[in-house]
């Protein structure tokens, strides 16, 4: 009973790390941006931002060694130029997955360039970096 328990319980464990590594695996990268200290990267399954929600993932590594940087606090922000009009913002929800991995989710009413803006505060220091992504 025990041993089957175990081996029960194992080949859960196994099944989350394997989902885990395959969701890590497919995603793509949306953009990639390089700082003075750290890479940022961020990704998705399909490589691109769309109209409505997304889901995405936002990275940081070493520009050295390419391992992964606990920076610490980290936001996400967007704007869009309109024309006679005040820019449109979106914030997003930014979950810490792990060292240098943060989870978020961010909704786009339509489509369009957006002037993304990464900021961080943590054990490294501050650090923010800008660049454009379009929505399709």
């Amino acid at each position: 009973m025990l041993k089957g328990l175990i081996v029960t319980l194992t080949l859960g464990v196994l099944t989350m790390i394997g989902a885990f590594a395959a969701t890590a695996a497919d995603m793509k990268p949306i953009h990639t941006q390089k700082t003075k200290d750290v890479t940022v990267t961020l990704q998705n399954e399909s490589g691109q931002w769309k109209q409505g929600k997304n889901e995405f993932v936002l990275e940081f590594a070493s520009l050295q060694d390419k391992k992964p940087v606990d920076v610490g606090k980290v936001s996400l922000n967007t704007s869009m130029a309109m024309p006679g009009m005040a820019p449109m913002v979106a914030g997003a929800t930014l979950k810490s997955e792990a060292p240098g991995r943060y989870r978020g989710t961010i909704d786009f009413p339509d489509r369009g360039a957006r002037q993304v803006t990464v900021t961080w505060d943590g054990p490294t220091g501050k650090g923010s970096t800008k660049f454009s992504v379009p929505v399709r």
